[in-house]
């Protein structure tokens, strides 16, 4: 009798805690840059991964300049083009922006972008609430292969060798218990 066995998945780490508080350091400076005085400006997180990068960047903006930017979240379930292969019961997750985004740069935040779907749907979902100046994107890693031409203003690290069996994998300590950006293979 032979058992049927599944592939180990293998696991090669890009980067550990200390080196993903530089990457989150060098996105807060490059929105600085953009953005000196932060006027008008709210970080709002994808749901799930932007969520703790958010509000890292958000700390890591307020002890540069003592501003305390507006921050939110938003899902993107029930807007992606794919909800339906991925489930037909989706677990949506809870949208908090508890401010009006009319008028205000909105730094979508995420965790990787990939084929720019879920930030196609995190815009769509933004623009149901409101009209705002202008939408930006922050990620923490730019895997490439967009299928949508989308590409990030602020980005972390760009990762370029990503084989076609492979994805990049963001675990942060609030969601997963450690901080580590990995190369998986599925």
């Amino acid at each position: 009798m032979s058992k049927n066995i599944l592939p180990q998945k293998i696991q090669k780490i890009i980067a550990g805690p200390k080196k993903i508080q530089v990457l989150i350091e060098k996105i807060g400076h490059q929105i600085l840059k953009n953005h000196p005085f932060l006027e008008k400006v709210a970080l709002i997180g994808i749901q799930t991964g932007g969520a703790p990068l958010t509000e890292r960047l958000k700390n890591f903006l307020y002890t540069k300049t003592g501003t305390s930017l507006l921050l939110g979240y938003i899902d993107i379930t029930l807007y992606r083009d794919d909800w339906t292969r991925i489930s037909f019961h989706p677990q949506v997750k809870k949208s908090e922006i508890p401010f009006s985004i009319e008028d205000l740069i909105v730094i979508l935040v995420d965790d990787v972008i990939y084929t720019g779907r879920t930030v196609r749907a995190a815009m769509d979902a933004l623009v149901d609430l409101g009209r705002p100046k202008k939408i930006e994107l922050a990620v923490l890693v730019d895997r490439g292969g967009r299928e949508f031409p989308i590409e990030p203003t602020f980005v972390g690290l760009r990762v370029k060798k990503v084989g076609i069996n492979e994805y990049v994998a963001v675990y942060f300590k609030e969601i997963h218990g450690k901080d580590q950006i990995c190369l998986e293979s599925r």
